[in-house]
């Protein structure tokens, strides 16, 4: 008797621990993993501009060397590195003590050359002597004037003055050092910055580019009047307050480089800008009515850049864009998006085709 009861117990304890395993199994089997939290982006058109930088170098509407014409002492100094000056002022004096003794030489000689034809004037007109001795006489004292013009023109040279407005560069001759034109620098440079050139170079493809955006006149020229204006990014990082103009775009390409010199111009009157500087020109280029797709939104298949569109059903769908233009953050796309269009913007790797996810505005 208690042989059946011990078995029976067993056989109990067999069946409430099947029952048992099979209801924990069932619940596991109606478990389901919910769709995942997702960003999404509502895009929206907009007018969107970018820049092109191309590195420049600045240089004054006008550098000009000044260079001694004659050789000479400098005797005077009469401005300082960096003063502002103005055209026809007097910047320098060489030593004149011999070009002034050659000077009255050269005096000299006329007076003895006019005596001359002053003695023979009376015997040619008596017929004493041959008008051929006159004529001589005269080209001689002719000649010593043109001797004494030389030297009084270089006795002017002496005395240097600026031929423009402008600042004064470095001067690295001082008083008594011998100068002359043959020397390896010049005695300084006035540079005028009261506008400045920016030159820099485009590639082929940029200066086509940039040149199909600018309008041309009635002579099918370009007209870079109506160019856009362009920015100036200086060394330091900030951009420069007056808008510049470009002034000119080189028709012939560098057959070593491949490149086209262009210049934009920009005013100056704060003097805030020096010849010789570095900086960046920025070019701009607007998109109208355009997309921006966030770049963390794209994935690459095959050469191409998709993005994940939301559907009504919370599914996603893939979406090639075509892509015109770069920002910072994200692709300018101008076609094949409609408005209110929304693309998921984030775990886009780890999404897939038709996959239900849970979008986060």
């Amino acid at each position: 008797m208690k042989r059946i009861t011990i078995i029976t117990l067993f056989i109990s304890t067999l069946v409430l621990s099947s029952c048992f395993g099979t209801s924990e199994t069932n619940n596991s089997a109606t478990t389901q993993t919910p769709p995942p939290s997702l960003e999404v982006k509502e895009l929206t058109q907009k007018d969107i501009t970018i820049y092109n930088e191309f590195a420049t170098t600045l240089e004054g509407v006008q550098n000009v060397e000044i260079w001694p014409k004659v050789p000479g002492f400098v005797q005077d100094i009469y401005v300082e590195e960096g003063q502002k000056i103005k055209k026809g002022q007097l910047l320098f004096k060489l030593e004149t003590q011999t070009l002034n003794q050659d000077a009255n030489a050269a005096k000299a000689a006329i007076n003895v050359a006019q005596v001359e034809v002053d003695k023979l004037k009376p015997l040619v007109e008596k017929d004493i002597i041959s008008s051929v001795q006159l004529e001589t006489a005269k080209a001689q004292l002719e000649q010593a004037k043109a001797n004494y013009q030389s030297v009084a023109s270089n006795i002017g040279y002496s005395k240097i003055t600026s031929p423009v407005d402008g600042y004064i560069g470095e001067i690295p001759f001082q008083k008594g050092a011998l100068v002359s034109s043959t020397m390896s620098s010049p005695l300084t440079t006035v540079s005028d910055i009261s506008s400045v050139r920016a030159y820099f170079s485009l590639s082929e493809k940029e200066a086509l580019n940039f040149k199909s955006t600018i309008p041309t006149n009635a002579d099918h020229q370009l007209d870079l009047s109506k160019a856009p204006e362009v920015k100036l990014e200086m060394i330091n990082g900030k951009d420069y307050t007056e808008p510049g103009k470009i002034a000119m775009i080189n028709t012939i390409i560098n057959s070593t480089t491949g490149s086209v010199t262009a210049r934009a111009d920009f005013e100056n009157k704060n003097s805030l800008l020096s010849s010789g500087s570095t900086g960046k020109i920025k070019i701009p280029t607007t998109y109208d009515h355009a997309y921006e797709v966030p770049q963390d939104a794209t994935i690459d298949l095959q050469g191409k850049k998709l993005v994940y569109v939301l559907k009504d059903n919370n599914t996603v769908t893939t979406m090639p864009i075509n892509i015109a233009g770069h920002t910072q953050k994200g692709f300018i796309v101008t076609n094949g998006i409609e408005q209110g269009t929304k693309i998921v913007i984030e775990g886009v790797t780890k999404i897939k085709d038709g996959m239900t996810i849970n979008p986060v505005l």
